[in-house]
This record gives C-alpha cells, structure tokens and sequence, in this order.
C-alpha cells in the first residue's frame, strides 16, 4: 500500500509548521500547473494565498486548527478540508484535501 496518495483522485498537499510546501499528489499538481505545480514543493504556502485567505491560513498555521468549506470555480465544486497533521503528538503542520463534487448531491441527516 505505498504510495497510495499518489494518484489519489483527490488533491492533497502536505505544509510544515512554517507553511513550507512539503508534498503535493498528482491531483495537487496538475490542479496548480498555471501556479508552478510540482515547483511549488519547497516555497511556502502564504504566497499562494491573496488576502483575506492569506491571514486565516497564517492563524491555521499559527493555532494547528481546522478550517472546511466549499468552492465553484469553472463549473467545478469542491470540498476544500485543511487540517494539522502531528508526528508523535507534536503539530507538524496541515495537510488540504481537495475533493472534487457533483454540484448537485444528496444530503442525509443520520441518527
């Protein structure tokens, strides 16, 4: 099972602490090919960001706390999942899931 992510057909993109850019999946790479893609391992995630998105992942880095919402660009919705990722306890940083959705999908309320 290594390597899974890899081709996962999701985007996932892995920052350190400082928001270094430590690893991006194919998905992610090909998602931000007009932003560098796989260039962009090793620079720091801020700079991908325009405000006021640049100030909350600054706090997210900051504070090692979750952020989800959802996205419509070209047609396109997404699920966008940012959340830290630890090495034996200690906050490493956060990893981002992005989750391609159809724009129209069932809702279910469980109990």
């Amino acid at each position: 099972m290594n390597n899974w992510e890899k081709e996962f057909p999701s985007a996932i993109t892995v920052c350190d602490e400082d928001g270094v850019i430590l690893y991006m999946n194919d998905k992610s790479c090909k998602t931000f090919e007009k932003d560098g893609g796989k260039e962009l391992i090793g620079t720091n995630i801020l700079n991908c960001h325009p405000e006021p998105a640049r100030s909350k992942v600054k706090a997210m880095l900051q504070q090692g706390n979750s952020n989800s919402y959802t996205i419509e660009k070209n047609g396109i919705k997404k699920l966008i999942h940012q959340s830290p990722w630890f090495e034996n306890g200690k906050y490493m940083g956060f990893v981002e899931l992005s989750i391609e959705l159809p724009l129209e999908m069932p809702h279910f309320v469980r109990k």
